[in-house]
């Protein structure tokens, strides 16, 4: 083995004791030393171990109500001691001071009593000193010391040392010591971003503790990873293992399905809605959005926010697709879902979700507030002589909620809380709202009587004055162009109503 140390004391100072004892006992059983404190200290005795206290160690109690228990130099001292080096040894016969060996220490739970709600003195509390301390010692002087940071490690140390007799190699050490400075710096992550909430310092800090490895990333050259707990926001009922594209959808499945109430089935395709409506039932729903776009719905993402029933399920099942989320299932609707393996079937769980987004670009990261505006009728102003009735109002609603979530610059025709056509993505705004205008003729929609939402401003009047040719009733778009006013213009002349709710809705 590579450089390997035989455990002889062992310092254990931990939070949480689950599988502990276990590990414990072995130590005990090849001869290690125990130094503890509190709990565990009494823990350990509690399995018929002796124990030192580290106050017997020090000489000095426990005091400032706990806040200082282990920082004393023979405590730093036996884990920080190089083992090679005379003079480190000497020091350690002069003052006395055992080798620490092993320190299994674990953090005071910072992050859930922040997610508890506690008051700012108990969350400061929880603030660990002396246990940070001691990993990053010990971490440090992997060279000759275990350092176990997490529970989690607890019955590997125990497999290693039952099978090495007690040894451990300097790999192993390593290894673990990576484990620490990982548990040291997602802990210290934590804490500066509690702190960094008000007038916040121009820092970018991100800590993830989850990793799940993706089949590869956009495509099957590149690497793909998500950090992140996947399982508390969905049980995956059915299908293989989502991909990065299926991800990226996903996404915006649960953006886009948030900003409804009534029951309401979206179909995306490539982060676009191509299918959205809201029905009295989620199975009207589907087959009306299913409607908007068959074509585009063939091997989409489909989310809604109601129970889907078996009649529903019937329904979805005749259609190709990659993944299917809903918040609940009845039985007899997974019976038929699932008959397909590798279609992706999620229950949503309710979870909090970040209020800002932040990607690479660059040579650094852009980070963001999530746009979590919908502007509804009473944002709107009318702008034009036509006023647009209180059924178009709540079109526009529709047609917005929808805008917001397509790739800009994007057009999106609504009528009847149905999502009739959209063009997305486009280079102009024209060119957007052709496109629309040429899906809807394509699967047979009707655009008079219908209403149009725009993502951002009109530049000039010709998007007004094609839309009212094409039988739009009412527009919706943020103004702000310096020649609004030809809009405006135009509308009248078209006897379009026109809204204006201040706010643009860029999608890149």
């Amino acid at each position: 083995m590579n450089h390997p140390v035989k455990i002889k004391n062992a310092l254990v100072s931990v939070y949480y004791k689950d599988n502990l004892a276990p590990l414990v006992k072995l130590l005990n059983q090849y001869g290690v030393t125990f130094y503890s404190t509190g709990g565990t200290e009494a823990f350990i005795r509690e399995q018929g171990i002796d124990v030192v206290p580290v106050e017997d160690l020090t000489s000095y109690p426990s005091i400032l109500g706990g806040r200082v228990k282990t920082l004393h130099p023979k405590v730093f001292g036996g884990i920080l001691a190089r083992r090679p080096l005379a003079s480190d040894q000497e020091q350690l016969a002069q003052y006395e001071i055992p080798e620490i060996d092993l320190v299994i220490v674990d953090l005071y739970p910072f992050e859930e009593t922040v997610a508890s709600g506690a008051a700012a003195q108990d969350i400061i509390e929880k603030i660990d000193i002396g246990g940070i301390s001691l990993i990053r010692a010990a971490a440090k002087n992997f060279n000759d010391v275990v350092i176990i940071s997490s529970k989690n490690d607890y019955t590997e140390l125990e497999n290693i040392l039952a099978g090495q007799e007690g040894q451990t190699t300097l790999e192993q050490r390593k290894e673990f010591a990576k484990r620490a400075f990982n548990t040291s710096s997602h802990y210290d992550t934590a804490i500066f971003n509690y702190f960094n909430q008000e007038a916040p310092l121009p820092v970018f800090k991100q800590s993830v503790q989850q990793a799940q490895t993706l089949r590869y990333g956009e495509n099957p050259h590149q690497k793909g990873t998500f950090y992140g707990d996947l399982d508390a926001m969905f049980d995956k009922l059915n299908g293989k293992e989502l991909s990065y594209n299926n991800l990226v959808d996903v996404d915006a499945a649960v953006a886009i399905i948030d900003e409804f109430t009534d029951p309401t089935f979206a179909i995306l395709k490539h982060t676009n809605a191509c299918g959205v409506a809201s029905r009295g039932t989620v199975k009207q729903a589907w087959i009306d959005a299913l409607a908007c776009d068959p074509v585009s719905a063939f091997g989409g993402v489909l989310i809604t926010n109601g129970e889907v029933d078996k009649e529903t399920a019937e329904e979805i099942n005749s259609l190709f697709f990659e993944v299917l989320i809903a918040p609940a299932y009845t039985e007899e609707a997974l019976s038929v879902l699932t008959a397909k393996k590798n279609r992706i079937i999620l229950k949503r769980k309710a979870v909090e979700l970040p209020t800002a987004q932040f990607k690479t670009l660059l040579n650094g990261v852009i980070l963001q507030d999530k746009d979590h505006t919908v502007e509804g009728p009473e944002e709107m102003t009318t702008v034009t002589t036509a006023q647009p009735t209180e059924a178009q109002l709540k079109d526009l609603h529709f047609a917005n909620k929808i805008v917001k979530h397509t790739k800009s610059n994007t057009i999106v025709f609504a009528k009847d809380n149905t999502l009739i056509a959209s063009g997305v993505g486009q280079t102009s705004r024209v060119d957007a709202l052709k496109q629309a205008i040429e899906k809807a003729q394509a699967f047979g929609f009707e655009i008079k009587g219908s209403v149009m939402a725009s993502d951002a401003f009109f530049p000039f009047p010709d998007c007004v004055e094609i839309a009212g040719d094409a039988g739009v009733v009412a527009v919706l778009q943020p103004g702000g162009s310096i020649k609004d006013q030809l809009s405006t213009d135009m509308a009248n002349e078209k006897g379009v109503a026109m809204v204006v709710t201040g706010v643009r809705h860029f999608k890149h």
